[in-house]
């Protein structure tokens, strides 16, 4: 019997409501972050969807006027009018900003560190 994919997720997903884009190419869609984790994303899938899946895309979550993490993800999986996406680059900059907002999520940091030596192992 195969393992569901939630029993295998190694990320915790925090929910997470800020201004979020999905763009790729000249298509741009303001969408509505559900949750993320230190290694993807999950939004509401905009109208109409246009969406290349065999292309990376690129997300910019707006924390504040002038702080944001952005990052290239790939669509990992979409069902029930959601995406699912895998980050495939973040800079060091963005990254940071995620970590401290899981951190600030978790309220346990021996889970973070968990989670970081997972996604280096990856």
């Amino acid at each position: 019997m195969s393992e569901h994919p939630a029993n295998r997720r190694r990320f915790k997903r925090i929910a997470f409501d800020a201004r979020t884009e999905l763009s790729q190419g000249d298509y741009i869609w303001p969408v509505k972050l559900i949750d993320l984790s230190l290694k993807g994303l999950l939004i509401e899938r905009p109208e109409p969807w246009l969406g290349d899946a065999e292309k990376d895309f690129f997300v910019d979550i707006h924390l504040s006027d002038d702080v944001d993490i952005k990052m290239d993800v790939h669509l990992a999986h979409e069902e029930n009018n959601q995406l699912g996406f895998v980050c495939r680059h973040i800079s060091l900059e963005s990254i940071q900003r995620l970590r401290r907002l899981i951190e600030l999520n978790l309220a346990d940091e021996a889970e973070l560190e968990r989670e970081l030596a997972a996604l280096i192992e990856i």
